[in-house]
């Protein structure tokens, strides 16, 4: 049975209070309901982003207590700090895969920054750093951009990328979109959804119906389960996938499963 990946982003960016006792009980709860991986940004006690670990690695503590989930830390969302301050959680020793982003995006009315020089410069530091990087692509040129970075670069494979869909002002949430990124990654190398925005989970199953190995679902992307129920935390959520995995003859990856498929930390 092919296993895919479901990885949990629980935090929304509008959330102004951050208590990592309640994120790491409720990330519990999500691997219960076959999340393989978490996906965090570091940010401060009032949901600010900043390069001070301090609340970052208390909630990560937290969670690794109890639980083998695949930690993962973002090395972006919109902010004015610097790319050295958003590569800080690579030093981390429990972060074991960040994300990257290799393009300026419009999102909302907001700019998502990501010019070349500080891309390239967080490339550096994820290798150098040994983690294993998940590219998010907002766009076509996104693709291009990490394909030509790869060759530069010589990532290890698999490459991993995650389809990003539906923010205001960049590709839309429509199975066209999707074929249409989908057709620029090549054939070797491992992609997923991430939907923004989402309400139903359409894209979810024609992703997964082509040959998507990672889905991402959490708070800072929907609070929806399905179109008709919302959720106060995000193991629903999760626990739906899950279903709709197994509608389709799938199942969710464990953690050590994905970091075998994804080669993690190797």
């Amino acid at each position: 049975m092919e296993k895919v990946l479901i990885s949990v982003a629980p935090v929304a960016a509008t959330d102004t209070h951050i208590d990592p006792k309640k994120i790491a009980e409720d990330v519990l709860e999500c691997e219960k309901a076959g999340a393989g991986m978490v996906h965090l940004h570091v940010r401060d006690l009032s949901g600010k982003l900043t390069p001070n670990l301090d609340v970052f690695k208390e909630t990560v503590e937290r969670i690794r207590e109890k639980s083998n989930i695949v930690i993962e830390a973002s090395t972006g969302g919109v902010s004015n700090l610097t790319i050295q301050e958003r590569c800080a959680p690579l030093y981390y020793d429990k972060v074991e895969c960040a994300s990257l982003n290799v393009g300026s995006v419009n999102l909302g009315k907001a700019v998502y920054q990501n010019p070349i020089d500080d891309v390239r410069y967080c490339v550096q530091e994820i290798l150098k750093s040994g983690k294993t990087p998940e590219v998010e692509v907002f766009e076509i040129g996104m693709i291009h951009t990490t394909l030509q970075l790869y060759h530069e670069f010589k990532f290890q494979d698999p490459l991993l990328f995650s389809i990003v869909l539906g923010h205001e002002g960049a590709a839309p949430a429509t199975v066209e979109a999707l074929i249409a990124l989908r057709s620029f990654i090549p054939d070797n190398m491992l992609w997923g959804i991430t939907h923004s925005r989402r309400t139903k989970n359409d894209i979810f199953s024609a992703a997964i119906g082509m040959g998507a190995r990672t889905v991402r679902v959490g708070f800072e992307d929907s609070n929806y389960i399905d179109e008709t129920r919302q959720s106060d935390t995000n193991a629903p959520i999760v626990a739906h996938v899950t279903k709709l995995l197994e509608s389709m003859g799938k199942a969710p990856m464990t953690a050590d499963e994905a970091r075998n498929v994804f080669r993690i930390g190797r």
